[in-house]
């Protein structure tokens, strides 16, 4: 089994409530005698994972959920209130825009100075100076001061020293978020050969097409806390599913409907039997309060509420089965339907006979897994020529 090279135990980071009176003059007594604060923000809760050699992790998580303070820690900017971060090897860390660069000095001067705290001075610094200066690409600039730069020259300087030092843990935070498209294909290609020739990734994205691409596990942090850790394809599509979801609620409208009309049919029962890459069997039964024959609704969207399909009994010239005095059922499989991994829903509305008006909708959630980076809803079938 490969060596740890990073090992988080049970982490934990609580910053002290500075606003009332004292509470600075408290929280450095606290800090001064190792007494985490009992009162404070919880920006880490138990936070415990491995990351060995040759291995890519990412971490994911809506802003503030702690991922910024987690990195810190690991690159030891920061100490854990609870826990430790253990480190083997070492580690390049693009954290923060222009950290570690004096904003006076020049980009050849910050590189030496980098480059020389990473043990890389003399000789050796000169000999990888052409090639340093050639992957960032900034011109003239490099020879003027740092406080001069806008904030994608920052990020290519810092990244063009770290693909001359070639860590043994490079740790990135939303390093390809910023700079032109053509600086982050650069990074993105150079990432993929570092972690073929067996580097170790940490990778902080909020891009989930990049966490599926450069790595293979991920951490999604969540307040805090750790909500789930596993392949990135599925933490990913977990994620995406929260988001989508999260979205459909703030968006989601009240529909009206008339006092009149309210329950004279109504979905009584969907179950969802089968379900997965290939397809979806479903069945349900609807009430019928004046025992006429109704109609139904089927229709899959994204958890969003993008429409992916949707059909009707009256469409389809079928009609929904009485088994008793107003009550009927129905039964439906979609096959071959070639749905992308993601989060779905799926719909059934009860509609009157005549197929025209929506009386009661009912909602049933899944989940499509697997491992592709296709992009949009379904699988279209193709071939490249």
């Amino acid at each position: 089994m490969s060596e740890v090279l990073l090992g988080i135990h049970h982490v934990g980071k609580v910053y002290p409530r500075i606003g009332r009176h004292g509470a600075g003059v408290t929280a450095l007594l606290r800090l001064l005698l190792a007494r985490p604060s009992g009162d404070g923000f919880v920006a880490l809760d138990d936070i415990d994972f491995t990351v060995r050699r040759g291995e890519s992790l990412a971490l994911v998580g809506e802003n503030g959920a702690g991922k910024s303070t987690l990195l810190k820690i690991i690159a030891g900017v920061l100490q854990p209130t609870t826990g430790h971060a253990a480190r083997t090897g070492t580690v390049g860390a693009l954290l923060e825009l222009g950290a570690g660069f004096h904003p006076e000095y020049t980009g050849r001067e910050n590189l030496k100075l980098a480059a020389a705290l990473q043990g890389l001075t003399g000789s050796a610094f000169d000999a990888r100076l052409d090639e340093i200066i050639a992957f960032a690409d900034i011109g003239e600039h490099i020879d003027a001061p740092i406080k001069t730069y806008s904030s994608g020259m920052v990020v290519r300087l810092g990244f063009a020293l770290v693909t001359a030092l070639k860590p043994d843990l490079l740790i990135t935070d939303e390093v390809l978020a910023v700079g032109d498209e053509s600086f982050q294909n650069k990074c993105i290609a150079w990432m993929e050969r570092y972690l073929a020739d067996g580097g170790t990734l940490l990778l902080v994205s909020h891009s989930l097409y990049h966490v599926k691409k450069l790595t293979q596990r991920a951490v999604w942090l969540d307040h805090g806390r750790m909500r789930m850790i596993g392949a990135s394809h599925d933490v990913a599509i977990a994620y995406q599913a929260f988001h989508e979801a999260k979205q459909a609620n703030a968006k989601a409208t009240a529909v009206a409907v008339d006092s009149p009309a309210l329950g004279q049919y109504a979905v009584t029962d969907l179950v969802i039997d089968r379900c997965d890459a290939e397809g979806v069997t479903m069945h349900g039964a609807i009430k019928s309060r004046d025992g006429r024959r109704p109609q139904v609704a089927l229709g899959i969207v994204r958890i969003d509420g993008t429409p992916v399909y949707g059909t009707t009994s009256e469409i389809d010239g079928v009609t929904v089965q009485e088994t008793a005095a107003g009550a009927f059922e129905f039964a439906l499989t979609f096959s071959d339907w070639r749905l992308l991994p993601g989060a779905y829903r799926l719909r059934a509305h009860a509609l009157d006979p005549e197929g025209m008006r929506v009386y009661d909708t009912v909602e049933r959630d899944f989940t499509i897994g697997g491992d592709s980076r296709e992009l949009g809803l379904v699988r279209l079938p193709h071939r490249w020529h």
